[in-house]
Formats: structure tokens, C-alpha cells, sequence
């Protein structure tokens, strides 16, 4: 087993970092969502398309959607060029090509060393950076690609329309922590389990804080009411969401505590790598439905 699987699946909360540049600025996004690397390649546009989507191209098996990413991110297309590159890219249960001019490497850092930027920079929940990192002396901003991607087509996103399809529900009284860093989908979680019944919601901005909360309340006689279920993103500044996982799992108080890992980077691997940190389920978004379908039958189950 390479070096790099033992880091990622023991929670050491450590993050790979592939830098790439569009006009000459530095972006990352994370190595667990690329697939590969290639040459550009000829594009066949899409009509009354969103104008950062290029088009579709099928380089073997699979079609992919482009998008250009230089356009999204100013405004400015410029010319597609020879040696721009299409990083192909899978997470929500999607596989996307984004255009970018040039590739400049891995770097593996800690999440601790990622910050959150501030408003000024994020701009709410318009903002694509999702976190500043240092690499190599260099800053690097790492974007949102789920938020890219739902922007161009919400349809993609977290439906709070789904939990209309549970049929009628009854308020729940349970308290319920989230680990999530996005603004958008924080807002979207919140609303679509508001609109299922679970009213009692506390939410963190990352692993880090969540983790916090969670020691303040630790010898709490009514820990297990202040904290009946916690649902984590993977990606975020601080401390991911393997690292709160494992961290959860291996306290004697909180181990009971059901714990879902709710992310864009559910695939094969992932799940594995959180089964083993003890996470008792793993969602991919924008499942929301399956969600509370799945927090219902870990909490019945507490309760048995």
C-alpha cells in the first residue's frame, strides 16, 4: 500500500493539493477529485447553454461536459489555446472537464494550514474560494467546484423539493450537529432538514469547530440529547471530515453518537477509507431525500 493511502485513510487530516493556473493565477483543487489530465481537445458546443459551458467531448467511453473555467472565473474567454489542458474531474456522482491553461503540481499539506477566506474575499454565498492554502511559499486559491457546477446548472445541486416526495412528517425534537464549510449548501441542508421535521440544527464551518463543541459537552449527563447525530462534510478548512470521524469514534463518550459522512467524494474508495474510521453511513450529495431517510433509521435504531 503506497504511503500516501496510509496517510489519507488513517484521518491524519492531511489533504493533496493539485495546482493549476488560469491568466497566470494559482487555483488548487483537491487530488480526490481528478480523474485525470489530458490535452485540450475539440469541444461540440451545446445550444442555449450556460455561457461558461463549452460544450460536450468523448475522448473513450465516457461523454464529458466542458467547462471553461478561465471564462467562469473573469468573464474573459480569451482564445482556447493548443496547450491548455482539460482536468477531468468526478464528484457528486458526475465526471466534468474543466479547461484550465496549465497544470503545475501536487502538494500535500494539512488542513490545519488551509484557511477559510474572509468575507471580503468569499463574498457569502456568491464566493467560489472555497480556502487560501500555502504551497511552496505560494498562495493558492482552492475553488469550489460543486458550487461552480451547481451555479451552471442548479439541477445538479441539492433539491429541497425531494423531501416533499417523504410525504408528510412530524417535527422531531433530536439535536442534530453539521460539519459543512460552504455557505450555499449549509443554508440548502438546513432548510431541506427544517422542511423534514428536524428543527433543532446546530451548525459548524468546519471539523475543527464541530470537534470543539462537541469536547465543551462531553461530560454533559445529557451529551447524547445535546448531540443525537452528526453529519460531516469531508472537505473543510481545519479539520476535515475523516479526521472528526475518527476522532468521534474513538472516544468512549461520543462512539455512540451515529455519525454520517455527507460529501461530493463518496466513491469506492472514500467509503472504504470512512467505514474504516467508523463513519455508520456514507451519502453522496446531493442525496438530500436519502439523508433524512437515512438519519430516520439511525435514530430509530439508537433509540431500540
Amino acid at each position: 500500500m503506497a504511503d500516501t493511502e496510509i496517510l489519507l485513510e488513517s484521518g491524519t487530516n492531511e489533504i493533496e493539493i493539485m495546482q493549476f493556473t488560469i491568466f497566470g493565477e494559482l487555483y488548487g483543487i483537491n487530488v480526490a477529485k481528478v480523474r485525470e489530465i489530458m490535452m485540450a481537445d475539440k469541444v461540440k458546443p451545446v445550444p442555449h447553454s450556460h455561457p461558461s459551458v463549452e460544450g460536450i467531448f468523448k475522448p473513450r467511453d465516457i461523454l464529458l461536459t466542458v467547462i471553461n473555467l478561465p471564462q467562469y472565473l473573469t468573464g474573459q474567454s480569451g482564445d482556447t489555446n493548443d496547450r491548455d489542458l482539460f482536468i477531468i474531474t468526478n464528484f457528486n456522482k458526475m465526471n466534468i472537464a474543466f479547461r484550465v491553461h496549465t497544470v503545475v503540481g501536487i502538494s500535500r499539506i494539512s488542513w490545519e494550514d488551509i484557511q477559510k477566506p474572509d468575507k471580503t474575499l468569499s463574498n457569502g454565498e456568491e464566493g467560489v474560494a472555497t480556502g487560501i492554502a500555502s504551497c511552496s511559499g505560494r498562495l493558492v486559491t482552492i475553488l469550489d467546484f460543486e458550487k461552480i457546477v451547481t451555479e451552471i446548472a442548479p439541477e445538479t445541486g441539492i433539491q429541497v423539493d425531494d423531501i416533499d416526495k417523504l410525504g408528510e412528517r412530524e417535527i422531531r425534537d433530536e439535536h442534530i450537529i453539521l460539519a459543512e464549510d460552504s455557505i450555499l449548501l449549509t443554508k440548502m441542508i438546513k432548510d431541506s432538514l427544517m422542511r423534514a421535521g428536524y428543527v433543532n440544527l446546530l451548525n459548524f464551518n468546519n471539523g475543527r469547530e464541530a470537534w470543539d463543541y462537541l469536547n465543551l459537552i462531553r461530560n454533559d449527563s445529557d451529551f447524547h440529547e445535546k448531540a443525537a447525530l452528526l453529519i460531516t462534510d469531508i472537505e473543510m478548512p481545519e479539520m476535515d471530515g475523516h479526521r472528526l470521524t475518527k476522532l468521534v469514534k474513538e472516544d468512549e463518550v461520543m462512539k455512540s453518537m451515529p455519525v454520517i459522512i455527507f460529501s461530493s467524494l463518496i466513491n469506492e474508495e472514500m467509503w472504504r477509507k470512512g467505514k474504516q474510521l467508523g463513519a455508520d453511513e456514507q451519502l453522496s450529495k446531493p442525496e438530500i431525500g436519502r439523508l433524512v431517510e437515512v438519519m430516520d433509521e439511525l435514530l430509530l435504531r439508537k433509540e431500540i
